[in-house]
């Protein structure tokens, strides 16, 4: 095979629970919207850069020194990300659940002239031996939309000791503040805060997983990490989102929106 020419995804089961599968359909069904709607956010410069407001990761640092580690990206998508980790000579490797997903990758990767290995695959059971990776990252993809009490204990398996596990997700404090009957933030508290784990919204969109700050804590220290850093991010003045409404973008100006987390094996 041609150096320059993306590696086909690999075809791998698409087993786990139901809320997986719901996840897979609904993924390779918007794969194709979802990206012409945010390619322009997700390439280019803003490859590598984080959550809603693409915080660039040159800013916070949050991979350490990545040049020659091996990098695992859980929910990879179109593998921009990965794309611009291999420019700066990582060793990267996506996974995704989504068929579509990965095949957009594959088109992504090989206009770019760059061969990303691709793996379809369940973050919650990843088919990789134990200690193969230096980092497993996560931008609001497979740690969101997989059970974290399941896929944390495969990140810090698959990671070397000492190995780092970075990832961003909701803050709980948005859950809590949901208007279902509006369908928008607001500044009341309408859902209890305790005892947040598996999240539905409607039958429309792909089941979410939340957690508390003492919850997730408990479980980074059950599964052997030691919390290097916290980042509840904001916009800086006059940003908005692309992936948020100006209402939502105000809200996120005034609480926790969102969190950036640095974990390091033990």
């Amino acid at each position: 095979m041609h150096p320059s020419t993306p590696r086909p995804a690999r075809r791998r089961p698409a087993s786990g629970a139901p809320y997986l599968r719901r996840n897979r359909r609904l993924w390779d069904a918007s794969s194709a919207r979802y990206d012409r709607k945010f390619s322009r956010v997700l390439g280019g410069r803003s490859a590598m850069a984080w959550g809603f407001w693409r915080i660039p990761e040159s800013q916070i640092h949050l991979l350490g020194p990545i040049r020659g580690r091996r990098i695992l990206e859980l929910g990879c998508g179109a593998a921009r990300w990965s794309l611009a980790l291999a420019r700066q000579g990582a060793r990267p490797l996506g996974v995704d659940l989504s068929l579509a997903q990965l095949a957009r990758a594959q088109d992504v990767s090989r206009r770019a002239r760059r061969a990303i290995p691709l793996v379809r695959a369940n973050a919650e059971r990843l088919p990789f031996g134990s200690g193969r990776f230096d980092v497993v990252f996560s931008d609001w993809g497979a740690m969101t939309f997989a059970d974290p009490y399941r896929t944390v204990p495969e990140c810090a398996r698959v990671l070397r000791r000492g190995g780092l596990l970075v990832f961003a997700a909701a803050s709980p404090f948005s859950l809590v503040a949901w208007n279902a009957r509006r369908d928008r933030l607001g500044r009341s508290l309408r859902r209890e805060y305790f005892g947040q784990h598996r999240v539905e919204f409607n039958r429309k969109e792909p089941v979410e997983f939340r957690l508390t700050y003492s919850d997730w804590v408990t479980l980074f220290r059950d599964s052997g990490f030691a919390i290097e850093r916290l980042i509840e991010s904001r916009p800086p003045p006059g940003t908005e989102s692309a992936y948020l409404s100006p209402t939502a973008s105000a809200w996120g100006r005034r609480w926790p929106l969102e969190c950036l987390w640095r974990l390091r094996k033990e």
